[in-house]
């Protein structure tokens, strides 16, 4: 299980567990899993999209960082 927080200049979006996240990478998109190397990566435009026991959840993104370090996810981005 990963702990996500999500994060934007103006409140934060989400604050709990999450079975993957997919970000729009400024490579291209890619999907963050349990026990993930550790990562910083510039977003680009594009839809964060996570999983947790709630189902998929869909968030669209105007750019913004993640950082993958021991199965926490923290990622700051601006939303439309």
């Amino acid at each position: 299980m990963l702990k996500l927080r999500i994060v934007s200049p103006e409140q934060v979006v989400y604050d709990g567990d999450a079975v993957s996240v997919k970000v729009p990478g400024i490579l291209g998109n890619f999907e963050i899993l349990q026990n993930h190397a550790p990562i910083i990566s510039a977003l680009q435009v594009g839809k964060v999209v996570f999983t947790n026991s709630e189902g998929d959840h869909e968030l669209d993104v105007n750019g913004g960082f993640v950082e993958v370090q021991k199965n926490k996810v923290s990622l700051c981005v601006e939303v439309y």
